[in-house]
């Protein structure tokens, strides 16, 4: 595994004890992030060419340049339609879209992106959230020094450090004070920050392990967050979920507007006033974590395990893209028949 020193991911790493090489040490500001990508490929590229790669996997821009490079597929799974995205999204992806070899999105991606996107029903948050390989830990109250089956609400704020993230914004700090002011009456209340939180919450911010936040949001009475991934992993974990940034909108992502219309699993804002309003409504509500189970339940039935297709896919690529070509509808089987032939 390769790895950027990014946000929190080399911490989540070490926890995990997971082996990984570092190919990728971003600056702060997004110009130097977009400075550094070239070495940055450049030293992925070194560090895999000695490991007869076959195939790179992963996200976007940096799989894209570094397959080529090698000279093998890249195969890259993407939830954030590119068009409907800030600009320097989209000129990313319109710089690395010709050196993908497979661009995989969710069957509620709005857009079409020709022939090398296929759709499949599913997530990429449900590749470590499926019941299949995640099952909550309720000694997670333990480490929030709370009794168990005690109400809290969780707090996730979000750094807008990346490229595309530019001009985006979320909670202002008036309106994470007002947020915790207003809950606190109802529940305890803890905060999960990529940057820093004004003085009078510092007390708020919650110390357990990074790799045991999904804990921490599946017993959660209620997330709000002005992230991305985390809101669509509360939702899945069926957890009422509140999202409040400015890409929410007539052109927001088609995961969070099918989360919200097709399964009722999240609420999502762009004004702070009117989530603020909607989480002290939902915080009264004695049975919505049952309420929101019994709605995760239903996506579960209606959605496919991503890991079991994306590990049927990629090792039998590309007979499993000849395959999906044919019958799109192969990702409701998981491709595993390939595998046995």
């Amino acid at each position: 595994m390769i790895a950027r020193d990014y946000g929190e991911t080399i911490t989540l790493l070490n926890e995990l004890n997971l082996d990984y090489y570092i190919y990728s040490r971003p600056t702060a500001s997004k110009h130097g992030k977009v400075l550094s990508l070239p070495f940055d490929i450049l030293r992925a590229y070194n560090y895999l060419k000695s490991l007869n790669i076959d195939l790179v996997t992963g996200f976007g821009v940096y799989d894209a340049y570094t397959a080529f490079l090698l000279r093998v597929p890249a195969v890259v799974f993407n939830d954030s339609e590119p068009l409907a995205n800030m600009k320097s999204y989209a000129i990313q992806f319109k710089l690395y879209m010709p050196f993908i070899s497979v661009m995989i999105t969710p069957e509620s991606f709005r857009q079409d992106l020709g022939d090398k996107q296929i759709k499949i029903n599913s997530y990429k948050e449900l590749a470590y959230l499926h019941p299949n390989y995640y099952e909550p830990d309720d000694s997670i109250f333990d480490l929030l020094g709370l009794g168990h089956n005690e109400e809290y609400v969780l707090l996730r704020f979000n750094a807008f450090d990346a490229v595309h993230d530019y001009s985006i914004k979320g909670f202002s700090d008036t309106d994470k004070i007002e947020l915790v002011r207003e809950l606190e009456k109802h529940a305890d209340v803890f905060i999960s920050s990529e940057i820093g939180v004004p003085d009078e919450l510092r007390v708020y911010v919650t110390k357990i392990p990074k790799n045991r936040i999904h804990d921490a949001i599946s017993h959660a009475k209620l997330l709000i967050t002005d992230t991305q991934t985390m809101a669509t992993e509360g939702a899945l974990l069926g957890t009422p979920t509140i999202r409040c940034n400015t890409f929410v909108g007539k052109n927001d992502m088609g995961n969070f507007i099918d989360l919200e219309d097709n399964f009722g699993l999240i609420f999502n804002f762009n004004e702070p006033k009117q989530a603020i309003k909607r989480a002290l409504e939902l915080i009264s509500d004695k049975i919505i974590k049952l309420e929101w189970q019994d709605k995760r339940m239903k996506l579960l039935r209606e959605k496919i395990d991503v890991t079991e297709f994306m590990v049927g896919f990629l090792e039998n690529y590309p007979r499993s893209l000849s395959e999906f070509k044919k019958n799109p509808d192969a990702s409701r089987y998981l491709l595993m028949g390939a595998s046995n032939d």
